[in-house]
């Protein structure tokens, strides 16, 4: 038995299932068949004989039977006694016991000991008078069981082959047809468990039963499956394709030194070159694993309701210090207050505000206002614009604008870092650039702490 596959025990528990409830159907039938037979005899008997009650009659001391009284009927016997238990009309039946006591109204079973044969025995006392009457007696051979008996059971032989085939292939039908989603399951996991499809998807119509919730359940963890693998394919290559230029440096620099380095200054030069190369490659390994965690899920946000308005201003001062060439102003609305990440929107702020510094002009403006129920911050900067051919593909990784904008030293990770922090708030960011008069940011999420 536990050898056997899941499909095959349920098939035969559901085939010996209904085997047992077969059985105990028949069990029942016997039963019930008994007693019906024996309670129809009963209510004939006790009709037979209330019948010819009326037709009893008595006159000038002589017993009178009128025309409708039946003495037999379909093997009832209609007997008259006296009061002293002579037959006084009918005949008895061959087998019928010569005494039998009398019981008015009663119907009871009576055999003769040297006889098999059991008869249903009905008596009526019929007064005529005070102390005057007859015994009316009706008598039928209790119904024979055995014949009756013998039908059903040989019925029982012929149906139950019949009911355990039918009931056999309909359970395999059913296990079957019930099982055919964890086929899917199963095929399917042992596709992307393979690699070869990481894009499968069972694909159950939506339902309430066990097997959608599983279908369901397994459908987006292989979409989570997915979004790793993906997430990790990109990070490989974002990480290979960014990090060979500084390596690169490093390298040469190395190299450099090792050969032509002769003073404490080269070497000092050839230091610097090699730790600015270095800082560059450690902030781009962790703004690449930051964008992976959020693209994952694992990067949670740890919402607060917080002041807009003054982390920005916060923000600002900071931004000013780093880039004191840059004119830094704010249009702040007072107490803007929003649930949001305050170490996310605060690397928002800044990207935002980096990107304005270093590709935009002279002046930058902060604004922040609260619209009905969103909060709105804007970054905008009066340098040359982006052209509008670019404006769609400046949220994608490592891209840099041509023109002017390029010529700073971003890794081209600000932005798209920004779009999904705001994502993450259930917000949006928009850009509009007009070239020659400078670009806006504008980043929109909900006061209330939807979608977080």
């Amino acid at each position: 038995m536990k050898r056997l596959s899941v499909r095959k025990k349920l098939t035969l528990w559901i085939t010996a299932l209904m085997m047992t409830l077969v059985c105990i159907v028949m069990a029942f039938l016997f039963g019930v068949s008994s007693r019906v037979a024996v309670q129809s005899a009963q209510e004939q008997l006790e009709s037979f004989v209330r019948g010819n009650l009326t037709g009893i009659t008595m006159e000038n001391g002589t017993l009178q039977f009128a025309d409708s009284v039946q003495f037999t009927r379909s093997g009832m016997y209609l007997l008259v006694y006296n009061e002293s238990g002579a037959l006084l009309a009918g005949q008895t039946p061959l087998s019928y016991p010569a005494t039998v006591s009398f019981e008015n109204g009663l119907i009871r079973p009576v055999s003769d000991e040297e006889a098999d044969d059991v008869y249903l025995t009905l008596d009526f006392w019929l007064p005529f008078g005070w102390d005057d009457g007859v015994w009316v007696r009706g008598v039928v051979q209790q119904p024979e069981l055995d014949d009756a008996m013998h039908r059903l059971l040989d019925l029982s032989l012929l149906l139950l082959p019949l009911v355990v085939l039918v009931s056999g292939v309909g359970a395999y039908c059913i296990v079957r047809r019930a099982f055919r989603p964890i086929d899917r399951i199963v095929a399917a996991a042992g596709e992307i468990s393979e690699g070869r499809d990481l894009s499968r998807r069972i694909g159950l119509p939506p339902g309430k039963d066990e097997i959608s919730q599983l279908a369901a359940a397994f459908d987006q963890m292989f979409e989570r499956l997915e979004r790793a693998f993906e997430a990790e394919s990109q990070f490989t290559s974002d990480a290979s394709h960014e990090l060979r230029t500084p390596t690169a440096v490093i390298l040469a620099q190395c190299r450099e030194a090792e050969q032509h380095a002769q003073t404490t200054e080269e070497y000092a030069e050839a230091v610097t070159v090699i730790h600015r190369q270095a800082d560059r490659i450690s902030g781009l390994i962790g703004q690449l694993l930051q964008m992976t965690r959020m693209e994952q899920g694992t990067a949670k946000l740890s919402a607060e309701q917080a002041d807009l308005s003054e982390l920005a201003e916060v923000v600002c001062e900071e931004q000013c210090t780093v880039y004191p060439d840059r004119d830094i102003r704010t249009r702040l609305q007072p107490h803007v207050m929003a649930w949001f990440d305050v170490t996310l929107m605060t690397r928002v702020l800044q990207n935002l505000l980096e990107n304005a510094c270093r590709y935009g002009g002279e002046q930058i403006t902060v604004e922040v206002r609260q619209e009905q129920d969103e909060a709105v911050l804007s970054v905008l900067d009066n340098g040359e614009g982006i052209p509008e051919d670019q404006q769609e593909k400046i949220w994608k990784r490592f891209y840099r604008c041509e023109s002017s904008r390029s010529g700073g030293q971003g890794t081209g990770l600000g932005l798209p870092m920004v779009a999904q922090i705001t994502a993450m708030h259930g917000g949006t960011v928009t850009v509009s650039s007009t070239q020659g008069l400078g670009t806006r940011f504008t980043v929109r999420f909900p006061v209330a702490p939807k979608n977080i």
